[in-house]
């Protein structure tokens, strides 16, 4: 593969997964309008209006362009690697439940990892042997404890990224201790970011049905209360049409299914602790257990 020629200190950081000094990266405090793009195979990565100023000493950004962006959980299982989708190229981390900005999410990348086109300007090319992004779609389901229900998404065929979050609710970026509280009117929800040309909305939703127990209305296995429900969040009419035959199939089954179907709403990510909690554990989910339904 023909991928840009990278200096030593950028094969340091992009190939060997090492990190630049905090404060000395030339996008740290840059603010121009546009768009960062990989080092290593000229994949755009990060737009200008998702970029804040976190005082990490590191360029941070609250959102992906998506799919172009991988997440891996580190080998030491406390925080969770991101590379370009496109080539593997390390950028650096990503962290959940800080609070900086709306969607409570922080992508801490190296300067030195990406390039930058001004607004206006044409991209160039991405670099021979460059993977193009994968269009992403989302769904959002909560059944219980999070953890469970994105540790089975994270393992089903096209999802790209299941990031436990908080989903219904009236208080703005809520932490698990106000969640728990049940007076925030949340749901442990899991975001599910996918590739529709290799899965659909109605795979994911039978999945659900089947990894936790759509019949029990005060909880999930021994979680009980209110942020535990069981709840499809549609974002589509067509969403929801998919949401309401399934539950219709199920009770002709003679399951006395109980699932709400609401509309999406702002999707919290949750502390960053929650997050791949299973893989970072070595430990199997306690109240999810995947069960043939359909």
């Amino acid at each position: 593969m023909k991928y840009n020629k990278l200096t030593a200190e950028e094969e340091r950081v992009i190939l060997h997964k090492g990190t630049e000094r905090p404060f000395t990266g030339k996008f740290t405090d840059h603010e121009e309008k546009g768009t960062y793009l990989c080092k290593q195979c000229n994949a755009p990565l990060y737009r200008s209006e998702d970029k804040f100023h976190s005082g990490c000493g590191w360029p941070s950004f609250d959102d992906e362009i998506p799919g172009a962006v991988k997440r891996i959980p580190d080998a030491d299982g406390s925080r969770t690697e991101i590379v370009c989708a496109s080539c593997g190229g390390h950028l650096g981390h990503v962290f959940t439940g800080e609070g900086f900005t709306d969607k409570n999410t922080r992508h801490c990348v190296n300067s030195i990892s990406m390039t930058f086109v001004p607004a206006g300007e044409a991209l160039p090319t991405p670099a021979f042997g460059a993977k193009p992004a994968v269009k992403q779609a989302k769904a959002w389901f909560a059944g219980g404890c999070f953890w469970g229900v994105e540790h089975y998404f994270e393992k089903a065929a096209g999802v790209a990224a299941a990031v436990s979050g908080y989903m219904g609710g009236h208080v703005k970026n809520p932490t698990y201790q106000q969640v728990c509280t049940g007076t925030t009117g949340h749901y442990e929800t899991v975001q599910v970011s996918y590739d529709p040309s290799r899965t659909n909305y109605e795979a994911l939703a039978r999945l659900f049905f089947e990894i936790h127990d759509p019949t029990q209305a005060d909880g999930q296995g021994p979680d009980i209360g209110e942020q535990y429900r069981s709840v499809v969040f549609y974002s589509t009419p067509e969403e929801k049409a998919t949401a309401e035959k399934l539950i219709g199939i199920l009770k002709e089954k003679g399951y006395k299914v109980v699932t709400e179907v609401k509309p999406a709403s702002t999707f919290w990510a949750a502390e960053d602790y929650h997050q791949d909690y299973y893989a970072h554990k070595g430990k199997t989910p306690y109240c999810h257990f995947y069960t043939k339904r359909f």
